[in-house]
């Protein structure tokens, strides 16, 4: 064999690392911040719902504006805080709320308000918000849905589900109709200053006016950046039937709106009511719609029926509802489940959860399984204690989709045949045995996944009697063909695509690819590139965890990552062998299949390198 350090060499070290590194980045999702909408109607006249703030309207007469002086910051103390008097009698209390409709406090998980139902159409909107503390009900425990969205309001509200960059600096003059101590002054400094909101004509912000649906929309693409990719906005009567009534300075915001999904109309999906005044339900539906735009919430499901009411835009004719998506799905594009997606896919359990059901999930988080005693993960993951993990995951399942409303005090039979305690405490805060639901209603079209911090346990199944492992955590114990951190053994085959080389790995050719894990960290995977003379490549490969990534289309999905070397042998130049580097990525196909990208480096005299792309029938 010769040397092994030609420049060609080091050429294909950095070509295998660079392909290789791009694999590894990873998908982070963010929660938005807590916000809660207060409430001050003060109606206004019909025109004034149709104005435009200053510097979102044209130069028309009609929709003309000015842009707004500045706004004065407020202490500390003054932020965001809504005073809790009467209704006001005096200039000084301009805008304060009538105190029976401050909103209370950000609600726990698990939250119900007497006027939204199940039935409701925004309820989907409403509990998913409040339960991860977005918006907030009043002190009787109502949430007053169809109650329209004041000015301040919706600042409020931005300022607290959104964290954008200033774009713009207001000076110490401030709108003329909003005093330093103002409940919202800092909201419509934050909802100003991140592009989100301006002001009128004269000055002025108008806080107290109610905000029409348009300028809510307008709002939204402005501040989050959200354009129309080059259609037309005669687009419009396609999806409107009213869309005659948008005005025309926001025409474009509307498309860009549409397109995104984010336009949510009630009873009538092809009706805007452009100038009708944004309700509580309203704000609800369309703030989620812009979280999901963020990746920061999941998209509605296509069997729930608020979905029928998202207006598609990314269709080519008639809108259509939010895309759907499984529980293993929505837990695989979650950072939060990784380890809940693999035991899943270890227990063969994936296949079962995507079937239509539906069924209620109680998801214990990657936090809630890193609490289990150590090496208990790796025991789980052993083929003799398969049955304990599979009593153990259905433990967590409950069949049929249980809102919110639903979770009472009681008992609810699982999958795995035995009962789980719900205990509902008198701040709301739902249970499951001694495990505390951390959010509520995550909506899938199969049925709803709760995110719990305990792992749950079946009364029959003990720890401590799981067998293998040793006291180091089994994490250094072979077992060849085990599952590994990165997913299940697999064989198969595919395709190679030669970049460098006179060797077969160097050329296109048929491959035959594999995956034997040795650990809960290694992998054993020899692999061939077949042609004329066929390279036989032998490495050990460190796996990495898996990865979450987004949608194709096609549902979310996750990779693993790994990256290793070994030997590489040529069958036709009398058995050559030489120094191999390889890098890729796996990626599940539910539990039967996985998708495997390699990029492999071996260093004969004249470098090869080839990219090979297969999939491997899962056997354990």
């Amino acid at each position: 064999m010769c040397s092994l350090f030609r420049r060609s060499s080091a050429s294909a070290i950095l070509l295998a690392v660079g392909v290789t590194g791009s694999t590894l980045a990873s998908t982070i999702i963010s929660a938005p911040a807590s916000a809660q909408i207060n409430s001050s109607p003060t109606p206004t006249t019909p025109s004034d719902q149709a104005t435009p703030p200053a510097n979102q309207a044209p130069t028309t007469p009609s929709d003309q504006g000015t842009p707004p002086a500045n706004l004065t910051p407020t202490t500390p103390s003054d932020q965001g805080t809504p005073p809790a008097n009467l209704t006001p009698t005096t200039p000084s209390d301009q805008g304060t709320p009538p105190a029976n409709q401050v909103p209370t406090a950000p609600q726990t998980s698990g939250t119900n308000f007497s006027d939204v139902g199940q039935d409701y159409w925004a309820s989907p909107f409403i509990q998913a918000l409040a339960a991860r503390n977005v918006i907030a009900g009043f002190p009787d425990g109502t949430f007053k849905p169809d109650q329209p969205v004041t000015r301040a309001e919706f600042a409020a509200l931005i300022q607290k589900a959104f964290n954008q960059n200033p774009v713009r600096q207001l000076s110490a003059g401030g709108f003329s109709d909003v005093s330093s101590n103002y409940w919202a002054a800092a909201a419509i400094q934050r909802a100003y200053e991140m592009g989100f909101m301006a002001g009128y004509p004269g000055n002025v912000f108008r806080p107290n006016q109610q905000i029409p649906k348009v300028q809510a929309i307008v709002a939204l693409t402005s501040g989050l950046g959200i354009t129309s990719s080059n259609a037309s906005p005669d687009i419009l009567t396609t999806y409107y039937t009213d869309a005659s009534s948008i005005p025309s300075y926001a025409l474009n915001n509307v498309v860009a709106a549409t397109q995104t999904n984010l336009v949510v109309n009630y009873p009538d999906v092809k009706t805007l009511n452009p100038i009708g005044a944004l309700t509580r339900a309203d704000a609800a539906a369309i703030f989620y719609q812009a979280l999901v735009k963020q990746g920061q919430m999941q998209p509605i499901a296509s069997n729930v029926a608020a979905s029928q009411y998202v207006v598609a835009g990314t269709s080519t004719g008639t809108p259509t509802t939010a895309q759907a998506n499984t529980i293993v799905n929505i837990a695989a594009s979650s950072n939060s489940f990784t380890t809940l997606t693999s035991l899943l896919q270890a227990a063969g359990l994936t296949d079962t959860l995507q079937q239509p059901g539906p069924y209620t999930v109680f998801a214990p988080t990657d936090q809630a399984f890193a609490a289990l005693p150590k090496s208990t993960l790796e025991k789980l993951q052993r083929p003799e204690n398969r049955d304990a993990l599979v009593k153990i995951l259905t433990y967590h399942v409950v069949s049929g989709a249980l809102p919110a409303e639903q979770l009472t005090t009681g008992e609810q039979k699982t999958l795995e045949g035995s009962p789980v305690k719900i205990k509902t405490s008198r701040d709301n805060q739902v249970r499951v045995n001694k495990a505390k639901i951390l959010q509520s209603n995550v909506q899938a079209s199969n049925g709803v996944i709760y995110p719990i911090d305990k792992v749950l346990l079946p009364p029959d199944v003990k720890l401590s009697q799981l067998q293998g492992g040793g006291s180091n955590g089994g994490a250094s114990d072979i077992d060849v063909g085990r599952a590994t951190r990165g997913g299940s053994s697999y064989i198969g085959v595919g395709g190679n695509i030669g970049l460098t080389g006179n060797s077969d790995l160097g050329d296109g050719n048929f491959a035959v690819i594999s995956k034997l894990g040795l650990t809960r960290n290694f992998s054993f995977r020899p692999g061939a590139v077949i042609g004329s003379n066929p390279v036989v490549l032998l490495p050990i490969t460190y796996d990495l965890n898996r990865r979450s990534q987004g949608s194709f289309g096609l549902g979310a999905f996750s990779i693993s990552p790994y990256i290793g070397a070994g030997i590489a042998i040529d069958t036709g130049n009398g058995a050559d062998v030489a120094a191999l580097v390889t890098g890729g990525i796996d990626i599940p196909l539910g539990s039967r299949f996985t998708v495997n990208g390699s990029v492999n480096a071996a260093f004969f005299d004249d470098t090869a390198v080839g990219i090979t792309v297969g999939i491997g029938y899962n056997f354990r």
